[in-house]
């Protein structure tokens, strides 16, 4: 997370609707054959808890139950250029973006657990396709559910830790950030320009 106070993000009902939408993230933790990490898509189980699985023959897996573990959402960044502040000869180039991470322990589920947190995983990405019929396992073959359970673990990261940034330009004048967000839009970084506008 940033140091910068103006960059903090404590609002954890945002944080929590950032990472729903984003729906995917990498999970870090210590290994005995050293730092790992996977990348995995995520459903909120309850207000402080993730679920989400992970392939049986990936190298952090094993290592997982009972581990503390980092889960970091990136949104999205840019470069940001002095030029566009319009502010003087004494700017410096940046980066802004906006992440969350989520400190927690790992705890393995059971089976009816991991194919419950499937069939929510499913649901919540189905419904964004609407009006396409939605996918459920009932269109699949058991034997191919099966299979597909016998290759993952399925985990509940129970948050202790909420860390988000928002770096977008908050200390410099309105004026300023909302130059550098023009220029980013006429880059086609309309999410970044989205976030700069909208900074508190």
């Amino acid at each position: 997370m940033h140091p910068h106070p103006k960059f903090r993000w404590e609002d954890r009902d945002e944080m929590r609707e950032f990472v729903r939408l984003a729906g995917f993230g990498a999970l870090f933790a210590g290994t005995p054959d050293g730092p790992r990490v996977a990348h995995m898509p995520v459903i909120w189980l309850d207000a402080d808890t993730l679920g989400l699985h992970v392939a049986r023959g990936n190298g952090i897996t094993r290592h997982l139950d009972g581990a503390t573990a980092l889960f970091v959402v990136q949104g999205p960044d840019a470069y940001i250029s002095p030029d566009w502040y319009r502010e003087g000869p004494d700017e410096v180039p940046t980066w802004n973006y906006v992440t969350v991470e989520l400190e927690g322990r790992m705890v393995r589920m059971d089976r009816d657990a991991l194919l419950a947190q499937i069939d929510a995983l499913g649901h919540e990405q189905e419904g964004r396709l609407a009006p396409k019929p939605e996918w459920t396992r009932a269109k699949t073959d058991p034997k191919r559910i099966d299979a597909m359970l016998n290759g993952i673990h399925g985990f509940r990261l129970e948050i202790i830790a909420w860390r988000g940034t928002r770096k977008l330009g908050q200390t410099k004048s309105d004026a300023a950030r909302l130059s550098a967000a023009d220029a980013l839009d006429a880059q086609g970084r309309k999410a970044v320009a989205h976030w700069m506008r909208n900074a508190k």
